[in-house]
C-alpha cells in the first residue's frame, strides 16, 4: 500500500531494540546533500549511536512550500545519499499527522520505551530554534546535539537555547554519553563542515532551468 507514491516502509517508525542509542535527524532535505550525509556520520560516531533516523518531514511550518519537492522524491533521493544501513529514512511524521518537533518528540518517546534518544541538529538551525513551536518542551524530551557548520561555529552561543540551557550544557569529550543522559542536556560537536546548502543547491538548479530554457 503506498501513500501519495510513498512505500509503506517509510510511514512506519523503524524498528527499534530497547537499550539502543538513537539519533533523530529531521529536516527537510530539500534537497538532501551531502553536508546532511556529513552531519549523520559526525553523530553516528561521536554519539556512538545504534541508528540515526533520517527524518524527512512532510512540510516544515517555518518554510516557505512553494518551492518544497514532493514527500516521495526527497525520501529517494535521501535512500540514495545515505549508504549506512545504520541511517533509517522515515516519514513516518506523515503518519501520525505532525508537522511540529515537540509533538513528534513526545509520540516517539510514549511508542519507544527504554530507548535512549537524542535530538541532532546542525549548527545553522540554532539560531532559529527558538522560534519553534514548544522549543524548550523539546530540550526537555530528549538530549540534543549540535553538529558544527560553516559559518555557525561562534553564533551558536548567541542562540536563545544555548542561553536558556546554558547549564544544561555537556562537554564535548563525553558526547558518547549524551543519548543516554536526562534531558535537558545538550552539546556542541565540532567536526568537518560542508558548505552545501539545500537553498544554494535548489537555486542553482532554478538558474540551470532558466538558461536551458533561453
Amino acid at each position: 500500500m503506498k501513500l501519495e507514491g510513498i512505500e509503506a516502509r517509510y510511514l512506519r517508525m523503524p524498528h527499534v531494540e530497547k537499550g539502543m542509542a538513537v539519533g533523530l535527524f529531521g529536516g527537510s532535505f530539500n534537497p538532501p546533500h551531502e553536508g546532511h550525509v556529513l552531519v549523520a556520520d559526525i553523530a553516528l560516531r561521536r554519539l556512538r549511536l545504534d541508528q540515526l533516523w533520517w527524518m524527512v518531514t512532510p512540510g516544515n511550518p517555518l518554510k516557505d512550500h512553494r518551492h518544497l519537492a514532493p514527500l516521495a522524491e526527497r525520501l529517494k533521493l535521501s535512500e540514495v545519499i545515505t549508504p549506512d544501513p545504520r541511517i533509517k529514512v522515515t516519514a513516518f511524521e506523515k503518519t501520525i499527522g505532525q508537522n511540529y518537533t515537540a509533538r513528534t518528540l513526545e509520540i516517539v518517546r510514549a511508542r519507544n520505551p527504554g530507548v535512549h534518544f537524542v535530538w541532532i541538529m546542525g549548527a545553522d538551525s540554532l539560531q532559529g530554534f527558538h522560534r519553534w513551536q514548544n522549543w524548550q518542551s523539546i530540550a526537555r524530551t530528549f538530549p540534543i546535539a549540535v553538529v558544527d557548520r560553516p559559518g555557525a561555529t561562534l553564533a551558536f552561543l548567541s542562540s536563545m537555547m544555548a542561553k536558556t540551557f546554558d547549564r544544561a550544557r555537556v562537554d564535548e569529550e563525553d558526547a558518547g554519553a549524551l543519548a543516554y543522559r536526562r534531558a535537558p542536556a545538550w552539546t556542541f560537536i565540532h567536526g568537518p563542515r560542508s558548505l552545501l546548502s539545500s537553498s544554494a543547491l535548489r537555486h542553482r538548479a532554478e538558474a540551470q532551468k532558466r538558461r536551458d530554457e533561453d
